[in-house]
């Protein structure tokens, strides 16, 4: 069965405010929550951007300060929007613990973390340097997950569990890519310093390490543990330090 078509964000936005207000009419305490982070914004652009001050921000200033970042930029790129929208709903699809798009919203780091990445993205594709690298330490500090502002990371992107992500200058991930835990993704210590390339649906298994002028193929896994400095063809699976090759389609093995 063909899978549905992603919702735009106006549509998802009605979708999390009807889930919000089934929240707040089931518990009243988690109600009042609920009620600031979602019910009293007029759209998903102005909810996202008050998420992200007040995940990243350490005071009442830096809250503001984050806040206002992430309304500029949806602001001035509204694909942005989209993409964060794409990436809630990859949650739900590919996370069987999760029903809903509410919870992941809320309370999902590294969905967050992803948001306030294409905020800092935002900033340093406009010459706002500085800040694109305040957004970044400040995801680093509170988030565990550091993506260099000057990365390429599609849309209906996963960052499981979230903790330990580090994501370099110039690497480029494609869309419906899934990284876990502990992953590290950037360039080798060899020269010429060049960043990985990472297809779209490509899946990277917790504490894996992808280093240097190397490409993911389409469709792609990344094993656990693994520790990759060469190509990955398209549809294989990559598995142990170094990478060895396993599950390739006879396309890729006849290579």
């Amino acid at each position: 069965m063909a899978e549905a078509a992603m919702l735009d964000s106006d549509s998802l936005w009605q979708k999390v405010r009807d889930e919000a207000q089934s929240s707040a009419n089931a518990d009243p305490v988690f109600g009042k929550a609920v009620a600031s982070a979602i019910l009293a914004h007029d759209g998903f652009a102005a909810a996202l951007a008050d998420l992200i001050g007040q995940r990243l921000g350490g005071g009442g200033a830096e809250r503001t300060r984050f806040t206002s970042f992430s309304r500029n930029a949806f602001r001035g790129e509204p694909d942005l929007i989209e993409a964060a929208s794409r990436d809630l709903q990859a949650i739900a699809r590919r996370d069987p613990a999760v029903a809903d798009l509410l919870p992941p919203l809320l309370h999902y780091k590294g969905y967050i973390a992803l948001q306030a990445w294409r905020v800092s993205n935002w900033l340093w594709r406009h010459d706002h340097r500085d800040a694109a690298l305040l957004l970044q330490n400040e995801a680093s500090n509170v988030l565990q997950v550091s993506i260099h502002p000057a990365a390429s990371i599609g849309s209906a992107v996963y960052l499981d569990h979230a903790t330990g992500i580090v994501i370099g200058a110039n690497v480029v991930i494609g869309d419906e890519v899934t990284i876990l835990q502990n992953v590290s993704i950037g360039r080798s210590s060899e020269l010429p310093a060049r960043s990985p390339r990472i297809g779209c649906g490509v899946y990277i298994g917790a504490g894996a390490s992808i280093l240097g002028d190397v490409s993911i193929g389409d469709f792609a896994k990344i094993g656990a543990g693994t520790v990759v400095t060469s190509d990955i063809p398209a549809g294989c699976t990559a598995v142990g330090n170094p990478a060895r090759l396993t599950n390739c389609p006879e396309s890729a093995s006849a290579a």
